[in-house]
């Protein structure tokens, strides 16, 4: 082994091990094994950060705000009412939602699609009394199923395109990931509606709102006295005092009556709170100020339910700006006229103070503020509102010219008219000027951590091709396994880019098992495609944990999911997408052939 070859592995290992522990994110991970190979002199500096300008890089984020612009049009928001109308019988429901996702995901990013759903599932479940998390698990992985099936249906297919025109002179296409991925997808769906769902356990307690965080137990009213500590001086001040394990959600001065007041209002003797606190915070509070507590509930109802303010269950997004944070240090009162009433994971409320609790992706937070300040505060705040988002119902003119966009850049890049890049480019732009999509919009929608992720890793990727290391790797693998059918070579690289992505973000296991697949293919003397695509699917099979794709990681907290909950159905789904898969690849990218 040379010693590019040792500085290669060892940065990859040490990203690997990063990726899977999850103690920086994996958009710093990558900047960390770019830096290190850049720094050793494998990658030039002058070609360091090229994997910005990537094909790939560009499509990811021109797809990313084509789908946002379809969500403004009001497509799939229309379709999604008619998910109410499905029945009763859970089995239907979970065949309607995993079917629609899997379409939706083909064309847009994963994640969004998810989100789009979510609310919808949430809902039903509600409306049939039953917990949610027999549709929601389902939902991710219809999200991860209908990736599979287009070159924009998730950045792997996008990375593996690529690869291939690297090595072949002519990318894969549009559609040429569909025979074998509708395959998967049909599979999929039927095992996930009829038997899959059956195998989730069913986690009780989050049938509502109510049932999850029982606020009516934490909020209280307490009464300002002639003799408190705190006359005179403004709301902020009396919240310090217990370091923002108290939240005021409300004030009530005789007749006058307001919900979220300033944090500059000047308290007075008489004034009620109405204040969100745990037992001992409550305590604490009374003792500090000199308050007394209220006799009765009775402003509750006026101050929390009146048109001006909203309650909002939002789910923390994988990413989130929030996320490793708690609402002491964010002070999301403050800077964003939000109050966070209650925070919960894996369907259980927490129980400690409220100003303490880091927050991580897939906590279900209940949120409380003037109900325009809350809309505008959850995308800032990376958090996804769930079953009190109200669906969009888009104008027939609206949606027709979205489809339309949409439709002509798919077009253009499936019939190769234009590089997938340039025309789903255009439609980004095309939906700018029509307005479908805001500038600040279209901005927002990026998933920057992705991009950075993949500008950073595509050259560490190339690093391991050109130092021969993917060589090195591919004849161990060959070595260890004998000089193995290639049927069987194609069979064992899926299963490996499988369980790698279950570990890391499904992009890197992609970027980094591509080359291999190559050098396999080319040590075998076979056509490289059936590799590849082994690698695609591969790369969005991520169905035995929670962080293996943030589709499974969004679900987690409102699904009320265990980490082990997931291989329960994850497992045999997994086995169920490779038994399908290979004869598929064999049949339509056959092993004789040396290209297409």
């Amino acid at each position: 082994m040379t010693t590019q070859q040792t500085i290669v592995f060892a940065v990859l290992s040490l990203s690997l091990i990063f990726f899977a522990v999850g103690r920086w994110r994996y958009d710093v991970v990558a900047l960390f094994a770019l830096l290190a190979i850049a720094v050793t002199g494998i990658v030039p500096g002058k070609e360091a950060f090229s994997g910005f300008g990537h094909p790939a890089v560009i499509t990811v984020a021109a797809v990313l705000v084509v789908s946002r612009g379809l969500m403004n049009s009001g497509l799939v928001d229309n379709i999604a009412r008619v998910m109410n109308s499905v029945g009763k019988a859970p089995t239907l429901q979970v065949l309607a939602l995993t079917a629609f996702v899997t379409v939706c995901s083909a064309f847009m990013n994963n994640v969004g699609a998810l989100a789009l759903l979510m609310p919808v599932a949430i809902r039903m479940a509600r409306n049939h009394k039953r917990p949610p998390s027999y549709l929601l698990m389902p939902l991710a992985f219809g999200s991860l199923l209908g990736g599979m099936t287009t070159l924009i249906g998730t950045p792997p297919n996008i990375i593996i395109a690529t690869f291939r025109q690297q090595s072949a002179g002519i990318p894969f296409r549009m559609f040429d990931f569909t025979p074998v991925g509708f395959g998967v997808v049909l599979a999929g769906v039927l095992f996930v509606s009829l038997v899959g769902w059956r195998l989730i356990p069913q986690r009780k307690g989050q049938t509502s709102r109510e049932d999850l965080f029982k606020i009516q137990d934490y909020i209280s009213e307490v009464r300002i006295p002639e003799q408190s500590k705190v006359l005179g001086k403004r709301l902020y001040e009396l919240e310090k005092m217990t370091e923002g394990d108290v939240v005021v959600v409300g004030l009530v001065r005789g007749n006058w009556r307001v919900a979220v007041p300033s944090k500059f209002e000047i308290l007075r003797a008489g004034d009620i709170l109405v204040v969100e606190a745990g037992p001992e915070a409550l305590k604490s509070l009374l003792e500090a100020a000199q308050l007394e507590m209220g006799d009765s509930k009775e402003f509750l109802k006026d101050v929390l339910d009146s048109d001006e303010v909203s309650l909002i269950e939002a789910v923390v997004m994988p990413d989130s700006m929030i996320e490793g944070r708690t609402a002491r240090t964010l002070r999301l009162r403050w800077r964003y006229g939000v109050n966070v009433l209650g925070v919960a994971r894996q369907g259980m409320r927490i129980q400690e103070r409220l100003g303490s609790i880091q927050f991580k992706a897939g906590d279900v937070l209940l949120l409380e503020g003037q109900t325009d300040t809350v809309q505008a505060a959850l995308p800032v705040l990376g958090c996804l509102p769930l079953a009190e988002r109200g669906l969009r119902l888009g104008q027939p003119r609206r949606v027709a010219l979205g489809v339309g966009i949409f439709g002509c850049a798919l077009m253009i890049a499936a019939f190769g008219f234009l590089p997938v890049q340039i025309s789903f480019s255009g439609a980004a732009i095309a939906m700018v000027i029509v307005g479908l999509i805001s500038l600040r919009e279209a901005y927002e929608s990026i998933d920057w951590p992705i991009l950075v992720l993949l500008g950073a890793m595509i050259p560490v990727g190339q690093a391991l091709e050109s130092t021969g290391g993917a060589a090195l790797v591919a004849n161990t693998l060959i070595g260890i396994s004998g000089e193995i059918p290639p049927e069987l070579a194609v069979g064992l690289l899926l299963l490996t880019t499988m369980l790698l992505s279950n570990i890391v973000n499904n992009a890197a296991a992609a970027i980094l098992m591509a080359p291999i697949a190559i050098t396999i293919a080319e040590h075998l003397l076979t056509a490289k495609d059936p590799f590849l695509m082994a690698v695609a699917v591969g790369s969005s099979a991520a169905f035995l944990t929670p962080i293996g794709h943030q589709s499974n990681t969004l679900v987690m907290g409102p699904g009320g999911y265990h980490f082990d909950d997931y291989w329960r159905m994850g497992l045999p789904v997994s086995i169920l997408v490779a038994a399908a898969a290979l004869p598929l690849i064999f049949w339509f990218w056959p092993l004789a052939s040396l290209g297409r």
